[in-house]
């Protein structure tokens, strides 16, 4: 399930570039590894520059209380199994998604769906968001098990935010 923003939504400023937000998704459990240990869901936040150059923001979810913009999400996601969908004309504020706190993870990876394109500048949120366990079972039911295998480091520095 995706979501694409036309470009009135969201926009991230990295190292003096301007990065809009093009889409974001959902990942169970996380593809990012904090101390050696997964989350029960990530989102990931996907931004473009004008020069091509993409940024990522993964957000990750642990079980706890409801999030109402993943249940306003979640009203439309589709309601059996099958291909990935897109969801269209639902105005969403991704801000919801985002915790209070914006400490940070980063470094320079890849996009973790085919074909993988290295040259990703990902951030990953080191404070998670709540989201209900019953979100993530009716996730669960739809997405089983939709990550990508966690790949080793191969000599990527990870830096962390003050």
């Amino acid at each position: 399930m995706n979501y694409h923003d036309a470009g009135s939504g969201g926009f991230l400023i990295a190292g003096g570039k301007r990065y809009q937000l093009t889409q974001f998704h959902f990942h169970r459990p996380s593809e990012e590894y904090i101390q050696g240990k997964p989350y029960d869901m990530v989102v990931h936040m996907m931004h473009e520059a004008s020069d091509g150059k993409l940024a990522g923001v993964a957000v990750l979810l642990k079980a706890g209380s409801a999030n109402a913009t993943i249940q306003q999400i979640w009203e439309h996601m589709p309601k059996t199994q099958g291909k990935e969908e897109e969801i269209a004309g639902v105005e969403i504020d991704p801000a919801g998604l985002l915790p209070s706190d914006a400490a940070y993870y980063t470094y320079m990876g890849s996009l973790t769906a085919p074909p993988c394109t290295e040259g990703v500048t990902w951030f990953v949120l080191k404070n998670p968001v709540d989201i209900s366990p019953e979100e993530i079972n009716a996730f669960a039911m739809l997405y089983a098990h939709d990550v990508r295998p966690l790949q080793p480091l191969n000599g990527r520095v990870v830096r962390e935010s003050r």
